[in-house]
């Protein structure tokens, strides 16, 4: 699975197809990652929100990880030319699950429009590596798409996600061939669901996730 083929065009093509819709999810709990030493973003792809992270939280370390090296220079080069300080990023080429992380070495990770490239076998090992290398009170930032649960809202969710599901399997070759929810593998692993908000007449979701003490919300 690689993104490589789409890197040159990922960010024209998201303006032309999505506008700002795609982004305004995935800031949509920015702000929840106040006091976050260490961050991680699994497929960080194009670095919108690498940027918009890492001004908001200038004392952040953030390490971003990607499987395409053409992503990963595209979010290197938009950091650098924000002017942010490239000694608290860390860029890794890697694809999940086959990564390991150290245990218990973030406050907080980041999956946005990326634990949905994996089918339900894939998902299970990714959430069980990416749990594993979060620290015990960690926040875990997801944006994705979903499908409603009735009405033309279903319909309208179900017939794109197909369009987008037969387009990515050829152009990057993803496993996944639908949508899986993980919701039930983040609750094994202790999160609880603190917020979600939902965007494009619930095409797209935002949600934080905390495991541990959730007063703090």
């Amino acid at each position: 699975m690689s993104f490589d083929r789409l890197a040159p065009h990922y960010t024209w093509m998201e303006a032309v197809l999505a506008g700002r819709r795609l982004q305004r999810s995935r800031i949509a709990w920015l702000d929840a990652l106040a006091g976050a030493g260490d961050i991680l973003i699994a497929g960080v792809g194009h670095g919108h929100f690498l940027r918009a992270c890492a001004l908001r939280h200038p004392h952040a370390r953030i390490t971003s990880v990607d499987a395409s090296g053409g992503m990963l220079r595209r979010a290197e080069t938009r950091a650098r030319q924000a002017g942010i300080d490239m000694q608290r990023l860390r860029f890794v080429l890697a694809t999940l699950p086959g990564w390991h992380p150290p245990d218990e070495s973030f406050d907080a990770v980041v999956t946005h429009f990326f634990l949905d490239c994996f089918p339900p076998d894939e998902l299970h090992q990714v959430t069980a590596l990416l749990a594993r290398a979060l620290r015990p009170a960690a926040r875990w930032l997801i944006a994705d798409f979903a499908v409603p649960d009735r009405g033309w809202k279903r319909h309208r969710a179900v017939a794109m996600h197909h369009l987008m599901y037969a387009f990515f399997r050829r152009m990057t070759k993803i496993h996944a061939e639908r949508l899986t929810a993980p919701d039930p593998l983040l609750v094994a692993h202790g999160f609880k669901l603190t917020g979600r908000k939902t965007l494009e007449w619930g095409l797209l979701h935002s949600d934080f996730w905390q495991r541990g003490d959730t007063s703090r919300v």
